[in-house]
């Protein structure tokens, strides 16, 4: 991101008002809270206890961070209106959640799991499934986990006017991050959540709000600009780029969906009732948050024509300098809406890391290393392996690759393969436990093959979707060619029973 100009040592400032504030949340959300570091759900749940306000923020922090600002905007600039997709996978994402939230719910409820992987072990009873999904989730958080260290660094140095360096914002954040995290569990990850979602709400509104009146007042004179002097960002797509943007509506819609760290969300709220309130108010989140920076990026590129390849990258940090000389009440807010932005980020980063930890401490630890390990062996496991994977993540991140848009993209082609048998088992009972495991290999290995030789697309189609397609073939045919597995568990089959699931 561009460095900004206008920040420097008030930068500096607001940036350590907002890591105080974040060890502070930390601190209190553990005191005298003996379930948080004892109990794998008192860590990695807040206790299956949290609230409307405090699950709304989360599944908010979960979907949305301050690098939707940093990395979306560029893409808008870059590709026009047809970014415009951007509002509607993170629409369908949220039916997605609908789909099957309430009644993996009611079954998390009952049966106390801790990780998705939980709900897939109860379902298939399949060391293969579960050490498949485990693996192709860690992959995704892995990546989701690298994004968000590389924009911290962008974010920081930008905004401390290059003061701080991007090795030494990234590391930082990342003491701060550990250190609530370790205090609090997902209390704190959650009351952050709170206060930046906050934030950065407020400060995209006043971003927009700015980059108009920088503009002249009238978005409709920015639509006509881009007509006459980039008319390929403002013409109906190519038929590529439409099939393209369906297959991206896919593979983030049903990718996002199967966060780790989403689900984790599911099982942590209060009720099923407090679920569907979050839920319901999260559906217009896309208009109010992805809506609003893809306005960002068009209005760039009447204010700022001509960026291309890393130059568009820097167009948050352009606009975010003119919209701060305006007057003093818009410098303030910028200031304090970058220090959100990088807040958001940290927020998401450690929604990451948490769920990164309960996988190795819950699901590898705990199944397969040591059963008969304490809960508080646990949880203390989980948390040395994290700090042991975010610093070799750190490793790659002083070389970032690619892109933030690249690196978004990769986590969900392979991630999207467990959507299958995380989803369809909660519908269907006859569903196989070894069709589920090869069609999740092969698709795996398609998308694998087809997105690390270089073609990310064919014909406009994500890797992750062919191979995705392939997966559900798999297991549809092969649950038809062998018994269903369901019936051999007679309190699975009650579970599923329960919520009037079909045949």
């Amino acid at each position: 991101m561009e460095e900004l100009v206008f920040a420097g040592s008030d930068g500096i400032i607001i940036l350590s008002v907002f890591a105080v504030v974040m060890l502070l949340i930390g601190y209190f959300s553990g005191k005298g809270q003996k379930d948080i570091h004892g109990s794998l759900s008192g860590y990695y749940l807040a206790g299956k206890n949290l609230g409307i306000i405090a699950l709304f923020f989360t599944l908010f922090a979960t979907q949305y961070s301050g690098n939707t600002i940093v990395g979306y905007a560029p893409t808008a600039y870059r590709t026009g209106f047809s970014w415009l997709q951007s509002i509607s996978f993170m629409t369908i994402i949220i039916g997605v959640y609908l789909l099957f939230a309430p009644r993996l719910y009611v079954i998390a409820k009952k049966r106390n799991f801790v990780t998705p992987t939980d709900w897939l072990q109860h379902r298939f009873n399949s060391k293969g499934v579960t050490l498949l999904a485990i693996f192709l989730m860690l992959w995704g958080l892995g990546n989701y986990l690298l994004e968000q260290l590389v924009a911290i660094g962008q974010a920081v140095s930008g905004m401390t006017g290059g003061t701080i360096p991007y090795q030494y914002a990234v590391l930082a954040f990342v003491f701060v991050m550990l250190a609530y995290e370790w205090m609090g569990g997902m209390k704190a990850v959650a009351f952050t959540d709170v206060m930046q979602g906050i934030v950065l709400l407020i400060g995209i509104v006043a971003f927009v709000i700015g980059g108009i009146y920088l503009a002249g007042g009238n978005f409709g004179d920015i639509t006509q600009y881009i007509a006459a002097n980039e008319p390929a960002k403002i013409a109906v797509p190519a038929a590529e780029v439409n099939i393209n943007w369906f297959s991206m509506l896919i593979l983030v819609g049903l990718g996002a969906s199967i966060y780790p760290h989403a689900v984790q969300r599911i099982y942590a709220a209060r009720s099923e009732k407090t679920l569907k309130k979050s839920f319901a108010r999260m559906a217009w989140m896309p208009l109010l948050t992805t809506g609003l920076v893809f306005i960002v990026g068009i209005i760039g590129i009447s204010l700022y024509p001509g960026l291309t390849g890393d130059g568009s990258e820097q167009l948050v940090g352009l606009m975010a300098n003119d919209i701060a000389a305006i007057n003093p009440i818009f410098y303030w807010i910028m200031i304090i809406f970058f220090g959100g932005i990088v807040a958001a980020i940290v927020s998401t980063a450690d929604s990451v890391l948490l769920s990164f930890s309960s996988l190795i401490s819950n699901d590898v630890y705990g199944k397969f290393i040591k059963p008969s390990a304490s809960e508080h062996r646990k949880v203390m496991v989980g948390k040395i392996v994290g700090i042991i994977a975010i610093f070799g993540l750190l490793w790659i991140a002083w070389n970032p690759p690619g892109t933030l848009y690249e690196i978004f993209v990769l986590k969900f082609e392979l991630l999207v393969q467990v959507f299958p048998a995380f989803v369809l088992g909660l519908y269907w009972k006859r569903l196989n436990n070894k069709a589920v495991f090869w069609g999740m290999l092969f698709g795996a290995l398609l998308a694998g093959i087809l997105t690390f030789t270089g073609n990310k697309t064919i014909f406009g189609i994500h890797g992750g979707v062919i191979g995705l397609a392939l997966n559900f073939v798999i297991c549809i045919a092969g649950s038809y060619l062998t018994a269903p597995s369901v019936k051999k568990d007679p309190i699975l089959e009650e579970d599923m029973n329960a919520v009037n699931l079909p045949q």
